[in-house]
């Protein structure tokens, strides 16, 4: 997989909980970002996840492997209070290189009119299977559809069901 994000490619992995699906995208994200030129006051990379509990892993993952290099994340999600949420605005705001998400939240930014996904250039969606067990198809079509068709989007699932085969075909090229 890390070739494959290196190159730019979209990709549709499937493979069991357990064996470093996270750092096969965050790894080459994190070089691409490091090494690309991309804008400091935009969001570049968006995660997305199913709960707030992974988004908050992911994030610290993220800080974890780019400690030396000058990559900002966000993670946005639910279960937090007002001094949080505020927090989550500022980054959606000023642009953060990766933005780490669940779905239902960060629509809830989009809606209030400040949240600018047009320079993103990298989509991923981690624990696909999940995120449409949950019952988030809707919500996912919902924010790709604000999202430059010039992008390379990763998905990440533990398995294949025919729902992700439909939301592959509709968001892969």
């Amino acid at each position: 997989a890390i070739g494959v994000v290196l190159e730019g490619r979209d990709l549709i992995a499937v493979a069991q909980t357990g064996t470093g699906k996270t750092a096969a995208y965050l790894l080459p994200i994190i070089n691409r970002l490091a090494e690309g030129d991309f804008p400091d006051d935009a969001i570049n990379c968006i995660i997305m996840v199913p709960t707030h509990e992974l988004a908050q892993q992911i994030d610290r993952q993220l800080e974890g492997f780019s400690y030396y290099l000058s990559i900002s994340s966000v993670a946005i999600h639910g279960g937090t209070d007002g001094k949080e949420f505020a927090r989550q605005q500022q980054g959606l705001k000023l642009g953060a290189d990766v933005v780490i998400a669940t779905p239902g939240r960060l629509l809830a930014h989009m809606k209030m009119g400040y949240v600018d996904l047009s320079r993103v250039s990298c989509f991923v969606l981690d624990e696909a299977d999940r995120m449409l067990d949950m019952g988030f198809y809707d919500d996912i079509l919902q924010i790709v559809k604000q999202l430059p068709a010039d992008r390379q989007t990763l998905m990440f699932s533990a398995t294949m069901p025919p729902k992700i085969q439909q939301l592959a075909s509709t968001i892969l090229n």
